[in-house]
């Protein structure tokens, strides 16, 4: 059922200290605005909002003089309603900063409400790298990963294995258009082509007649510039027509290991995707993904899950350290050094408001050495962050010619 707002739960330490001391604690209040019930609802939806109530616990366990509480919302992947939450959260609610935030759309609307405001936007899921190109903020920091990041790790890749000729199939929103856009330079810088792309509408049960465009144009790989249940459908109608049999290869720029599940391996297998967080890359992974698994419902976390726990934790140290909740001076607080974050490993928020960190070039496995349900993905390769991400002064953001004259 859709939902325009909803108390999920606010996390109070009132039962851990006493009396006095709940009575004197700082408050912070952080809104968690994603798809609930759409095709992005798998990947963050819920799940984010457990991951967000996990970093508050987390948080507050370390800090017991402050209090977390956290919200959400749906944004129903319209921008228009995302924005017009926002605004109510910042005017009316209190609420000190927006997370999560799945679809670009969505996620730059709401980076202009916030923007000269005491709020932040935390857009761990947002992928539109123009949020930290030409249209960054002091008040927006970008977690997770983003499209320049996505289409280079996987472009790099397959171009420098032989996948020259390139077919994008991608979704008609600011996401699609900015991977599209993303991808296309570093085939063409690699000596590769773009035979071609289109773009369809999201949550589209039928991508027959794309799919067949994309293998009539002769290119080597076809490109799902798209996210959540769009690649699923994706992934599962191009098998269908029997693609991968004659010699296709899949790339899905967004995809995340829902996804794969979703489509099953036997049809998913060899697809190569990319991600900053995969549940069993080491013991710390495995560790929170385990305690992730036994508040949702036995799934496994996405790096969008992942994302959310670990830009709320960092956000929230960071409002610690600044002794204030204004959201200028905590992001700030947050660009000073690296932060050593336990799923991530270092991560380093730029002056453009983009965290770097390692991207993982995953590959789906065989089902036959599968040893599980979430066994899915093994790890062929990494890129540093500043290997992975746009170089800082590629992105026109007016943010880092102030930060070289300060």
């Amino acid at each position: 059922m859709r939902f325009v707002s909803r108390i999920v739960g606010g996390l109070m330490i009132g039962a851990m200290c006493s009396p006095a001391l709940a009575d004197s604690a700082r408050v912070m209040k952080i809104g968690i605005l994603n798809d609930a019930s759409g095709p992005y609802s798998d990947n963050a939806g819920e799940g984010s909002v457990t991951a967000a109530k996990m970093a508050a616990e987390d948080f507050m366990k370390a800090n017991p003089g402050f209090k977390v509480e956290i919200i959400s919302a749906d944004h129903q992947n319209k921008a228009d309603i995302g924005a017009a939450i926002a605004r109510r959260w910042m005017d009316q609610d209190g609420v000190d900063a927006v997370a999560d935030v799945p679809n670009s759309a969505v996620g730059l609307a709401v980076n202009e409400v916030v923007r000269g405001s005491k709020v932040a936007l935390i857009a761990s899921s947002a992928a539109s790298s123009d949020l930290t190109g030409k249209f960054c903020s002091p008040n927006t920091v970008q977690w997770t990963f983003d499209t320049w990041a996505s289409s280079h790790t996987i472009g790099e890749y397959l171009v420098g294995r032989g996948g020259k000729k390139w077919y994008f199939i991608a979704t008609d929103n600011a996401l699609g258009k900015s991977m599209v856009r993303d991808g296309t330079s570093v085939i063409t810088a690699g000596g590769g082509s773009v035979f071609g792309s289109v773009n369809v509408p999201i949550n589209s049960p039928d991508y027959a007649s794309f799919i067949l465009q994309a293998d009539a144009s002769g290119a080597d790989v076809i490109a799902f510039a798209t996210a959540g249940g769009d690649t699923v459908n994706l992934i599962k109608q191009s098998a269908e027509f029997g693609l991968k049999e004659k010699g296709r290869q899949f790339a899905a720029l967004l995809a995340t290991t829902n996804d794969i599940e979703s489509s099953g391996l036997a049809t998913a297998q060899g697809m190569i995707i990319t991600q900053p967080f995969y549940w069993d890359l080491n013991d710390a992974s495995r560790a929170w993904s385990a305690k992730f698994s036994e508040r949702q419902h036995g799934h496994s976390p996405t790096a969008f899950h992942a994302g959310v726990y670990s830009s709320v934790m960092a956000y929230l140290n960071a409002a610690n350290e600044a002794g204030t909740n204004d959201a200028q001076a905590v992001i700030r607080k947050m660009k000073e050094k690296p932060i050593d974050d336990a799923l991530y490993g270092r991560v380093v928020v730029r002056p453009d408001g983009r965290a770097i960190h390692n991207m993982y070039i995953l590959k789906a496995k065989d089902p036959k050495t599968s040893k599980g349900k979430w066994d899915l993905l093994e790890n062929i390769g990494v890129l540093s962050g500043p290997e992975a991400f746009r170089p800082l002064d590629q992105g026109g953001c007016t943010l880092v010619e102030s930060a070289k004259a300060n």
